[in-house]
């Protein structure tokens, strides 16, 4: 269990941090861009729970904790001689896609694109999907820094995730019966 002592370090104030290996690297770095994205996104799952039912803030909370895995895989590069780290893997993945299967298989298929809105919950949850979405660039972007060695099933497991808050935020909008559908030109007057 992680134990905080002293919340401040003053280690960061030359603008550089600590990664899980130890080594110092820039506040700017892609890696650090991407343990933010996430940790944003994380945040955001936060703001979705306050409008949650109780299945769905159960769904939250455990994505919550994955997103903590995840942020910890990302502030550990991979080595060769890598000593047990936690990782991102396939079955976190796979929860997410077996949630997607079983909520689109309640819902009617999609005819229209829908706008980011309805329920307050679904607003919530499209606004951290959209979250999710830039996480995931900040990943890709990390991905193709050469000298930059990152779990694959990161960059998965946050596009997965995104899929995910968007069948929940038709799921939160009566299974997609009250989603609010794009209307093409429909902002256009005169």
């Amino acid at each position: 269990m992680v134990k905080l002592d002293k919340i401040y370090t003053r280690g960061g104030d030359q603008g550089e941090t600590s990664l899980g290996d130890g080594k110092r690297v820039a506040k700017s770095s892609a890696r650090i861009a991407a343990l933010g994205e996430v940790d944003e996104a994380n945040a955001a799952l936060g703001l979705a729970r306050l409008e949650a039912d109780a299945a769905l803030d159960t769904v939250l909370a455990h994505i919550q904790n994955d997103l903590f895995d995840l942020g910890a895989d990302l502030c550990t590069p991979i080595a060769a001689d890598e000593p047990p780290a936690l990782r991102i893997v396939q079955p976190q993945v796979d929860w997410l896609e077996a949630r997607i299967d079983a909520l689109t298989a309640e819902m009617a298929p999609l005819s229209s694109f829908i706008l980011p809105a309805g329920s307050p919950a679904a607003a919530r949850l499209h606004f951290a999907r959209t979250v999710a979405r830039r996480a995931e660039r900040a990943v890709v972007r990390l991905l193709e820094e050469p000298e930059e060695a990152v779990n694959r099933l990161v960059l998965a497991y946050l596009n997965r995730l995104s899929d995910l808050l968007f069948v929940l935020a038709r799921a939160a909008n009566g299974m997609g019966g009250a989603d609010v559908l794009w209307v093409p030109a429909g902002g256009r007057h005169g």
